[in-house]
């Protein structure tokens, strides 16, 4: 299963977009969080409830900072800072925005709520952790 499909299953499931992100990378790339951690990303679905940053693309740097910091961010900015403006710039040019208020109406349907801003989210996010794994291996 992808990370695409996974993170599907879990919308598909009830939760909101940043719960669906965060459930998926944690099950796709092994972030070992416990069912108390995860729900720290609840606040963050629809802009936190304010239309703001994006709860999927809050989740995909959440995901990315536990799987590149080892101790805290000052301390790995060498890479934290490029990846994080890496998987915000895909996000941004997938989906057109960055902040649900933008996102929300071009994205969104009665039918399938949010479903397509997972999808996109997920497919970015899969994709730039691609091209670090390819960094990475050089």
């Amino acid at each position: 299963m992808s990370l695409t499909d996974l993170a599907l299953e879990n919308y598909a499931a009830g939760y909101n977009c940043s719960e669906a992100i965060i459930r998926a990378c944690d099950a796709y790339y092994g972030l070992d969080l416990h069912e108390e951690d995860l729900k720290m990303m609840a606040g963050f679905g629809s802009g936190m409830y304010t239309g703001l940053t994006c709860g999927a693309l809050c989740a995909s740097i959440a995901a990315l900072s536990k799987m590149t910091v080892e101790t805290k961010a000052h301390d790995h900015l060498d890479t934290l800072r490029p990846y994080s403006q890496k998987v915000v710039a895909a996000f941004n040019k997938k989906l057109g925005a960055t902040q649900c208020a933008q996102v929300k109406p071009v994205h969104y349907t009665k039918a399938f709520k949010c479903r397509e801003t997972v999808r996109l989210a997920s497919e970015s996010l899969e994709e730039v952790m691609d091209e670090i794994a390819r960094i990475e291996e050089k």
